[in-house]
């Protein structure tokens, strides 16, 4: 019996050419809205700092304001980047918004900044050994939320017992997600490489816990869903445009797709974006079906939580109606 696969949502509140942060976070809340009551079982905004082309770097603020114009989906953090932050204020600010909107809130945890190290130094926490005690900072939050007994108490927070996500890029975090047992999502949106093995670790050495009695494995995936698969590719351009943007360390914001990539980048350029963002499910519902198919047949993943780098919003919204049915064909409904 296959394994009934869960769609999710990050976003990364890119901002499009043509617009400013105000309108990148409307297009956030829209997207939020239109899948509200849908499969799609949470909502998640990443945090970033130092870019002009996306415009989520005040995360948790972005969580409150999609909570405040929902009512149904799970919005969270993908993630909070710990490093940057004190765990009982992490702690306190998801328990004020647990008070104000209720279990609805999820708190995934970064061991990176989430930016370069000159920024980080500009974040002013004492903490480029953030990245090395993120395991005691991760069950620092832990106890601060749980119904334990504390020297401090995180208040509002101290019972909600909000639950706790570990993200990764590499096999590093695999291990301690394991350790506290504790659900697993691996950025392969951006970092596919060390996927497999990273999934391997982390079932290998799972330790169940009171959040969690088994594995649970979320993939991170760019998800470009069209009518067509050539319609798909079009839009797909947007994204190649905007790895492509990072990989030259420039500052443009989400470009609208073309027709042609080939006057855009050399073939070195091109060979290193397509090298980094290999794992992706693009093209028509039926092409969709199938790469997923193929995907879970390797990896079998419990959560697929779908980016979606597409311009157009209504062709964005378009695409997460195709993967949401997507996932139901694959799930047998």
């Amino acid at each position: 019996m296959t394994k009934k696969l869960t769609p999710s949502i990050l976003n990364l509140v890119p901002v499009r050419e043509g617009k400013d942060a105000r309108e990148a976070f409307s297009d956030m809340v829209a997207l939020a809205q239109h899948v509200d009551h849908s499969d799609y079982a949470r909502y998640w905004v990443a945090e970033h700092h130092n870019t002009t082309s996306i415009a989520s770097s005040a995360t948790r603020q972005l969580i409150q304001h999609i909570l405040h114009h929902t009512e149904n989906i799970r919005v969270g953090s993908g993630g909070v980047m710990l490093p940057n932050h004190s765990p009982l204020i992490v702690s306190e600010e998801f328990g004020t918004m647990h008070a104000i909107f209720g279990d609805r809130l999820d708190i995934g945890l970064g061991r990176a900044p989430g930016t370069d190290m000159l920024t980080a130094g500009a974040i002013r926490r004492n903490n480029h050994d953030g990245v090395y005690t993120f395991g005691s900072e991760v069950e620092e939050i832990r106890q601060y939320l749980s119904d334990e007994p504390t020297k401090v108490t995180a208040f509002p927070g101290h019972g909600t017992n909000i639950p706790l996500y570990i993200l990764g890029s590499s096999t590093d975090s695999a291990h301690l997600a394991a350790r506290l047992g504790l659900p697993y999502a691996f950025a392969a949106h951006f970092a596919p490489g060390q996927m497999d093995e990273a999934f391997k670790i982390y079932e290998r050495e799972f330790k169940p816990s009171d959040q969690l009695d088994a594995p649970y494995k979320i993939a991170c995936l760019n998800v470009i869903c069209a009518d067509t698969d050539e319609a798909a590719k079009y839009l797909s351009t947007t994204m190649s445009q905007f790895v492509l943007n990072v990989v030259r360390g420039g500052r443009n914001k989400l470009q609208p797709p073309v027709d042609d990539m080939s006057a855009l980048w050399s073939p070195q350029e091109r060979q290193v974006v397509e090298s980094r963002f290999p794992v992706a499910l693009m093209g028509g519902e039926d092409t969709v079906l199938e790469k997923l198919r193929l995907f879970q047949s390797q990896y079998g993943v419990d959560e697929i939580m779908a980016v979606s780098y597409i311009y157009d919003t209504d062709a964005q919204k378009r695409s997460y109606d195709i993967f949401e049915s997507v996932v139901r064909k694959y799930n047998g409904e």
